[in-house]
């Protein structure tokens, strides 16, 4: 069946929609955005997909809402947001449509559904408070998107549609390298598999090239790492490896004598000719070659070994 109109409500909107409507735009791009409450638009029809409005959810039919009561439900309870049900629907589809790996495609809809698309539905339908972000309450996606809206004095008949419409590229950026992230992060995973493999029972991982390696090392069970290198433009880099997602804390820190020393005194300071940089906070250092990084690296595995 050939798509001719997205409609969802008219007035304010939320991110919702608006990410809905990103989703739907890959995949219909033909199709005429219609914002609309008239019941002659809200209802189901051919060629129609109607989201966030109608008071019914019937994949089957092309409606999507989730204001009726009971609304509809994830497996575990939690409540969908038009996004939630549009992703559900289409996001398979979405991911085909950008090139994604037919291989990537379930792991990517599921780690996108739950790390981007949950939280949305979470706050649309109040079941997450967005103080739980703390000082960042203000900067959280939905509400950056939600910013966008006109001012609460601008009552021209236009307003909100125009500011749908120039707020729709701002919603498909985040969406859209939200998925390359992760798209990346699975090509990446791999890749490092491969290394941890080639490294045996070394506390050092050695990579060839930068890349996400954290997700990896934990999935491979490889807590012996300690230590990352890969080559960058001109040098060789030096990185420690995260406990977990939410801390900053490292496996093992590098040592406290290289901490804010650059060229000479971070020579001296290491004994390694050809090392360039440590950062104060110890979870990075950079050497001009190869053999120096390795012999850094080799150096705070000692150190580390001998502080634990």
């Amino acid at each position: 069946m050939t798509i001719t109109h997205l409609v969802t409500h008219s007035g304010g909107f939320h991110a919702d929609e608006l990410l809905s409507t990103v989703i739907l735009m890959r995949l219909f791009p033909q199709a005429e955005i219609v914002r609309s409450r008239a019941p002659e638009w809200i209802a189901p029809a051919e060629g129609r997909i109607v989201y966030d409005v109608g008071r019914a959810y019937d994949p089957a039919a092309g409606i999507f809402d989730h204001h009726q009561r009971p609304g509809p439900l994830r497996q575990d309870g939690q409540p969908y947001s038009s996004f939630g049900l549009i992703w559900a629907r289409f996001g398979h589809d979405y991911l085909r449509a950008a090139g994604i790996p037919e291989g990537h495609i379930d792991a990517l809809h599921q780690s996108f559904d739950q790390g981007f698309v949950l939280p949305v539905d979470l706050m649309d339908n109040g079941a997450m408070e967005p103080s739980v972000a703390g000082p960042l309450a203000g900067l959280t996606l939905p509400v950056l998107l939600e910013s966008l809206k006109p001012a609460f004095d601008d009552r021209s008949p236009e307003a909100d549609d125009r500011a749908f419409l120039d707020a729709l590229p701002v919603a498909r950026a985040f969406v859209e390298s939200a998925i390359r992230a992760r798209a990346a992060k699975l090509r990446a995973e791999a890749l490092v598999m491969s290394a941890i493999d080639e490294a045996g029972t070394s506390a050092i991982l050695e990579l060839p090239m930068g890349m996400p390696f954290r997700s990896a090392v934990e999935k491979a069970g490889a807590d012996h790492l300690l230590f990352v290198v890969h080559p960058r433009d001109d040098d060789w880099a030096l990185t420690t490896i995260r406990k977990g997602s939410d801390t900053f804390d490292s496996r093992a820190d590098l040592p406290a004598g290289w901490a804010g020393l650059a060229d000479a005194a971070l020579e001296a300071a290491s004994g390694v000719n050809g090392a360039k940089f440590c950062h104060s906070a110890r979870f990075i250092a950079v050497a001009q070659t190869r053999a120096a990084i390795l012999r850094m690296a080799e150096l705070a595995v000692a150190e580390a070994r001998k502080d634990a």
